[in-house]
């Protein structure tokens, strides 16, 4: 799977991440650590981690389609989905509706969607979706009830291992990280 990180992971979890076409992302406390902070003019700002933004590129030029949804209304996350090429759904009362006609539209079944989540409003989604994932950190009754948990928490990586996961049970890493290799060789070359 050249994810050696991930040796460890059932034969359940692989198959289902082999199947996956749709990801969807929660945003606070999946992206994030979950904290919500203002500044003195009451304007919201959230972290997001750079491994994070890195495995949800990866995922798109893949070739997966993938999706922020989040409840709040939230420029940021707007601001950050676009910066990655992502779409993004703000302000979502109903993340399962969202989640199920972008299934739809793109004629997948269920067992073709992955979503990630830490609390009860992801939790109609995650109970539909082929691979559920929760990190470290979520709330216990969501960790509960997924299909698997990260090693990670929310906005330290957690959605850049199962980026990685699914990268990798469907046979993208090694090219990806050949291409990282080829991009690095002329470097190599010149120190000699």
């Amino acid at each position: 799977m050249s994810c050696s990180h991930l040796d460890d992971l059932s034969t359940d979890i692989r198959e289902r991440a082999a199947r996956i076409r749709l990801v969807g992302f929660d945003v606070d406390g999946t992206l994030t650590d979950g904290r919500l902070l203002f500044d003195s003019e009451g304007r919201e700002l959230k972290a997001f981690h750079v491994l994070d933004g890195q495995g949800l590129v990866l995922l798109r030029k893949a070739g997966f389609e993938v999706v922020l949804v989040t409840a709040r209304h939230s420029g940021i996350a707007e601001q950050r989905g676009a910066e990655l090429g992502l779409q993004v759904c703000t302000a979502v009362k109903d993340k399962f509706a969202c989640v199920d006609a972008m299934r739809e539209r793109a004629g997948l079944g269920f067992e073709q969607v992955a979503f990630m989540g830490d609390d009860l409003p992801d939790l109609p989604i995650l109970v539909h979706a082929g691979l559920s994932v929760a990190p470290a950190n979520a709330h216990p009754w969501i960790g509960e009830r997924v299909h698997w948990r990260t090693k990670s928490r929310g906005g330290e990586g957690a959605a850049r291992e199962l980026c990685d996961l699914l990268l990798g049970a469907q046979g993208h890493a090694a090219a990806i990280l050949a291409e990282a290799m080829r991009q690095r060789a002329p470097l190599a070359k010149e120190a000699t």
